[in-house]
């Protein structure tokens, strides 16, 4: 029997399921406390491009086991929405059609209770906003694996030791300028589809820099990812978002929530006092 929803609707991205890098297991976690009316997913659910490389077709234990449970939510009653991203392009597909009660879709609006309108893309539709020499990007994702890689050593050591979940490669990131840089150019890409649009917001991923906040009178958020800060973005039934981490936590309540009442309005204070706290830990 399935169990009563406890939120409205509930946004995550950036899964790289397929990849060692992924925590399905914390997922697993987050979704058997929240469980929500509608799921979207929000691109890069799978890596094929990774598992292609790597020659592997069949998912971890792990990872079969959160597929299972998103799956069993469509059967049950949750309505649920898969917009693939630049990593699993190829179900692209399938935009416009129904597979195993997953309806698939390039992009959606959202309505929140409260009435706001809001954009949901993957984001990989911006990456040619973004102009940086070839040596650049070819420099960054040498980094990137490097630093995956050194985090994926992090996380087992931290597990084996009893500690909680903590990411090596995400600290680094937050403190690094060009990622700031970068965080912000996707952000006025986004809001800039957005006055376009004639909506009142953005929720997307494909950065792995969660950020929740308002813009220039518009609601932005990456809701993050699976590999690294593990979050998520949660709508209650009165219409109010939370960005919160794999244990439900709210990092960033709503700017402009339904009741009037305000506490934070940008993820940047979450991220400097977590980094610094799980450093010192």
């Amino acid at each position: 029997m399935a169990m009563r929803p406890n939120v409205r609707t509930l946004f995550v991205s950036d899964l790289h399921l397929g990849t060692p890098d992924a925590q399905a297991t914390l997922l697993l976690h987050l979704m058997q406390q929240v469980r929500p009316e509608r799921l979207y997913l929000v691109g890069d659910v799978f890596d094929l491009i990774a598992m292609k490389r790597r020659a592997i077709s069949v998912l971890d234990a792990h990872q079969q086991r959160l597929v299972r449970h998103i799956l069993r939510l469509a059967r049950t009653g949750c309505e649920v929405i898969y917009i693939p991203g630049n990593h699993d392009a190829a179900f692209r597909t399938f935009c416009g059609e129904t597979f195993r009660s997953v309806e698939v879709r390039r992009d959606a609006i959202h309505v929140t209770k409260d009435g706001r309108r809001l954009l949901v893309s993957h984001g990989d539709e911006f990456d040619g906003h973004f102009k940086a020499p070839k040596w650049k990007l070819v420099v960054g994702e040498m980094a990137l694996h490097t630093m995956r890689r050194t985090n994926r050593w992090t996380v087992q050591a931290r597990r084996r030791m009893n500690r909680p979940y903590w990411s090596l490669s995400a600290a680094l990131k937050r403190r690094s300028s060009n990622v700031k840089h970068f965080a912000g150019a996707f952000r006025q890409s986004a809001l800039a589809r957005v006055r376009r649009e004639e909506v009142d917001g953005y929720i997307g991923g494909h950065i792995h820099i969660p950020f929740f906040g308002e813009c220039e009178g518009f609601v932005y958020c990456n809701d993050g990812d699976w590999v690294e800060n593990c979050t998520a973005l949660v709508e209650e039934f009165d219409g109010r978002l939370r960005l919160v981490d794999w244990q439900n936590r709210t990092l960033v309540d709503d700017p402009r929530p339904p009741s009037g009442h305000r506490e934070k309005t940008e993820t940047e204070d979450w991220l400097a006092d977590e980094a610094e706290d799980s450093t010192s830990s």
